[in-house]
């Protein structure tokens, strides 16, 4: 295996996949595993990495555990996970005619490192999901913004209670949920999905809307 690490205080690159990509694919015997550990990932290097065919060798996101950066904390108990394995949230897209869409968040998958297994994490493990309706495959500009887990005395619940007429509790309770409101495909017909769950750990998905009406 191959494991390329990021920087300390700033995200994992798309340039840093490149070039391991590169050495992987030149490098006699390649690798059976390229894997990228990192205290955070930009969203494009996350997708390069998820999306990239590299054959004979499967790519890997890893997200170190930040309390590695804190001495004292990385002395800590030996039950602490150092690094996590990510994979894609699993989403579903509805077409409702007129060219508009939905966005649904299923859940999303992990692996642990104390089974051993791959483990499914539900809904109401997500804490917070992010959703860009015209992603153009650079940045990640969240157009809705949804908080599942904060419940009814925190979040959007809380804003709304603090704004009183000034704000709508209909779209209150709606970004509460896991299904997006609609909305109209943009000029490059992707989406974009960034999901953070309960443990504080980040994952995207990237989709093409397709040419459905």
């Amino acid at each position: 295996m191959a494991v390329a690490f990021g920087p300390e205080h700033a995200p994992l690159e798309q340039r840093q996949v490149e070039r391991a990509v590169e050495e992987a694919a030149m490098h006699a015997p390649k690798p059976d595993l390229l894997i990228f550990a990192a205290f955070q990932f930009d969203p494009e290097a996350a997708k390069d990495i998820d999306e990239t065919n590299l054959p004979g060798t499967t790519l890997l996101r890893v997200e170190m555990n930040t309390d590695l950066q804190t001495d004292d904390l990385k002395k800590g108990r030996t039950s602490n996970e150092s690094f996590w394995l990510i994979g894609q949230p699993e989403i579903k897209i509805e077409a409702l005619g007129n060219d508009r869409y939905k966005v649904s968040v299923l859940g999303f998958d992990y692996f642990s490192l104390k089974s051993g297994k791959r483990v499914s994490g539900g809904r109401d493990q997500i804490a917070v999901w992010l959703l860009d309706t015209d992603y153009d495959g650079r940045s990640l500009f969240p157009r809705q913004v949804f908080f599942p887990l904060s419940k009814r005395k925190h979040g959007w619940e809380k804003l709304g209670k603090a704004l009183r007429s000034s704000i709508d509790q209909e779209l209150i309770k709606a970004y509460e949920g896991t299904i997006s409101l609609p909305f109209k495909a943009g000029e490059h017909r992707r989406v974009a999905v960034k999901i953070v769950d309960d443990r504080g750990i980040e994952s995207l998905a990237v989709r093409d809307l397709g040419n459905q009406q």
